[in-house]
């Protein structure tokens, strides 16, 4: 029996597919932008001005200076040249580090945003904005950071290292785990969920092999969609809560931290959520839930430890105190042992605990 449920659907444009770039003129066009600056963080600065190339007269400069964890310096430094260039909307091509730029560009000044992703991040389906200013990250929702238009070209992705591709890939696992014991959770939710664990399953693994595959490139970056999709339409818990902790606090990658903890945070809501980890290892066609996460992970060729990201020994306790402090919802009690137990479990790269 399907049980009363609320759901909001967001005021998105989603245009998916293989060459879909080629729509990037009219979709700022539709926009209404005419001077629109392009994002990037160095690495991706030639994309950045080829993408600046293809909007022609329609494009104002590029910045490409984002970085992780977004900086609000940085920031800063990206709204100078809006003034002064007279940008009147943003296009940010690459992960989750450059939509998050345009996202607080878009919380200062209500200019529009197109994003054209290039991992699997998902962030540029969602309202949620994360900024970090003197190693001390925080995040907020509001749909005046929601990007208006998103391009996936499946095509910009086959280049994306195997490496990248798998950690960013299990970040878009977690926002569906966490969304399936998630308060908000409903139907669609769920769906959309184990549609986006499958999708991945399938594809991970295949990219970590033969990066080539435009199958699995696809099946990816579905999964990412739909992830980001599930991350906007609820609450995330004590795995998100962990990683933005730990990632800001020790200045870690946040995709990798998501792929080494997200198996661990599993564990340790497991008792509390029998169905959401039916749910998963079904999804994942495991016989558990935590340890179907940690193997994927794995089959990626990913780091499993936070130590080799560079997370201190010492840092553990820290971690753990910040993590009961303000805790997010979360389907079971957060408790300091418990969590430090977890922490120290994921910085030594151990197989995850139900307990």
């Amino acid at each position: 029996m399907i049980e009363p449920f609320v759901y909001n659907g967001l005021p998105a444009r989603v245009v998916f597919g293989w060459g879909t770039l080629d729509k990037l003129p009219e979709e700022v066009d539709r926009l209404g932008i005419k001077r629109a600056l392009v994002l990037s963080t160095p690495p991706q600065e030639e994309s950045a001005r080829d993408l600046a190339k293809r909007l022609g007269p329609s494009a104002a400069g590029v910045f490409p200076g984002a970085t992780m964890h977004t900086p609000v310096e940085v920031t800063e430094k990206a709204m100078t040249v809006v003034r002064e260039l007279g940008v009147d909307g943003t296009v940010a091509v690459g992960g989750g580090s450059t939509t998050g730029l345009g996202k607080a560009i878009a919380l200062r000044t209500g200019l529009p945003q197109l994003v054209v992703p290039t991992t699997y991040a998902g962030s540029e389906m969602t309202p949620i904005i994360g900024e970090s200013r003197d190693g001390l990250k925080s995040t907020q929702t509001t749909l005046d950071v929601l990007p208006e238009t998103v391009i996936y070209d499946v095509d910009l992705t086959m280049t994306l290292p195997a490496s990248l591709s798998g950690t960013s890939g299990v970040n878009a696992v977690a926002h569906a785990v966490e969304a399936l014991y998630a308060r908000e959770r409903n139907p669609i939710v769920n769906m959309m969920s184990q549609e986006c664990i499958a999708a991945m399953a399938r594809a991970l693994p295949r990219i970590a092999k033969d990066p080539s595959d435009r199958a699995a490139r696809g099946d990816a970056l579905y999964g990412a969609w739909l992830g980001g999709a599930v991350l906007a339409l609820v609450g995330m818990s004590l795995h998100h809560k962990l990683c933005h902790t730990i990632g800001g606090s020790f200045d870690l990658p946040h995709a990798e931290t998501h792929t080494i903890v997200l198996a661990h945070a599993a564990a340790y809501n497991a008792p509390a959520a029998p169905d959401a980890m039916a749910r998963i290892a079904q999804a994942l066609q495991a016989d558990d839930a935590a340890r179907g996460l940690f193997d994927l992970a794995k089959a990626t060729g990913a780091k499993m430890a936070l130590r080799d990201l560079g997370m201190p020994e010492e840092g553990i306790d820290k971690a753990a105190d910040l993590a009961v402090q303000k805790p997010y919802w979360n389907p079971r009690p957060i408790e300091r042992e418990p969590v430090r137990a977890l922490i120290a479990r994921a910085w030594a790269g151990e197989p995850p605990q139900v307990s």
